[in-house]
């Protein structure tokens, strides 16, 4: 694809549903087998222009999205580069087992796209907000999981998981104008985190929509005298170990921030590392609360759940100085 700043700049404006579609249609050009598979969501996944494009490329099943894991296992077994999409709640928690089977077990090779990803469906309440998903997945053996910190990494993740030969999960969280992270082209490698900004006190391990937040607050932080490192955590599984271990070994505080529950998603994976380094610092798990709660707007629901620059950059203060 080509990486410019008018791009880069109109897939922000679009968000990572609308840029997904972009980046398939465009790679659908140069991958002969590639084959995308929706639940009855072309629309909502940017992919109008890819079905029709290419229509023999291209499977709606309708609202079935656990006949869908199945229809894609049968593809990839046949040899299909496969992309499976549907909104983030359906593609996983729905198709659990199927995944668990087809995906883990049997080792049938799909690229899953969870659209709209955390919060971001809130005004369609708690059915359609996902904020379970990576603790789910991470416990299937074999399958990557990428959350994109904008949609040029968006981009990038869907293209670097269409040549793996194991299973991927890609998180997208936000919504249309996705703040930008990455304004020029830059190495994206799978399982390899990348650090954003240095500092000598705390290191900030983000993800998803998360990344921007985290730099925003780490700015606040610089303004306490509290420098901050912050570290893209794009793959949660396999985790960056040697990224934590360093984190351990130079800075004071570990903070860890995403759009998920606490219990199962990137914190848990660094406390699951941090756990085997003897006098490891504290980690302060920022993320959402193990409940469910009233739904609303994108933005009510992050800054009802602290997880806006000012609300992060707070909590890691508080932690910070006690």
């Amino acid at each position: 694809m080509q990486i410019n700043e008018r791009n880069i700049k109109v897939w922000s404006t679009i968000g990572s549903r609308a840029t997904f579609g972009i980046a398939a249609l465009e790679l659908a050009k140069e991958i002969d087998n590639m084959m995308v598979l929706t639940c009855d969501v072309s629309t909502s996944a940017g992919l109008d222009r890819y079905r029709k494009t290419f229509p023999k490329k291209y499977l709606d099943l309708g609202i079935a999205e656990q006949n869908m894991i199945g229809v894609a296992a049968g593809l990839a077994s046949e040899g299909y580069n496969v992309v499976t999409t549907t909104f983030a709640p359906f593609q996983t928690i729905r198709c659990c087992e199927q995944i668990k089977v087809n995906l883990g077990y049997m080792k049938q090779k799909i690229c899953m796209v969870g659209i709209a990803s955390g919060l971001a469906l809130g005004t369609l309440g708690y059915t359609h907000c996902c904020i379970e998903d990576v603790g789910i997945l991470r416990s299937i053996p074999g399958i990557t999981i990428i959350s994109p910190a904008d949609s040029f990494e968006t981009v990038k993740a869907l293209e670097a998981s269409l040549k793996q030969t194991n299973s991927v999960y890609i998180r997208l969280t936000g919504s249309s104008n996705n703040p930008i992270v990455y304004d020029k082209d830059y190495n994206f490698e799978i399982g390899k985190s990348i650090k954003l900004a240095e500092g000598k006190d705390i290191t900030i391990f983000c993800t998803g929509s998360m990344v921007y937040n985290s730099l925003q607050a780490a700015k606040k932080l610089s303004e306490k005298n509290i420098s901050s490192s912050v570290i893209n955590i794009h793959t949660i599984k396999p985790l960056d170990i040697k990224a934590v271990e360093e984190a351990c070994s130079s800075s004071k505080m570990i903070v860890s921030v995403e759009e998920h529950n606490i219990i199962g998603g990137l914190g848990s994976a660094i406390s699951e590392q941090t756990s085997k380094i003897s006098n490891s610092p504290k980690l302060l798990t920022i993320g959402i609360e193990d409940q469910y709660s009233k739904g609303g707007s994108y933005k009510f629901l992050l800054e009802k759940h602290g997880l806006t620059s000012d609300k992060i950059s707070s909590k890691i203060l508080t932690s910070y100085n006690r």
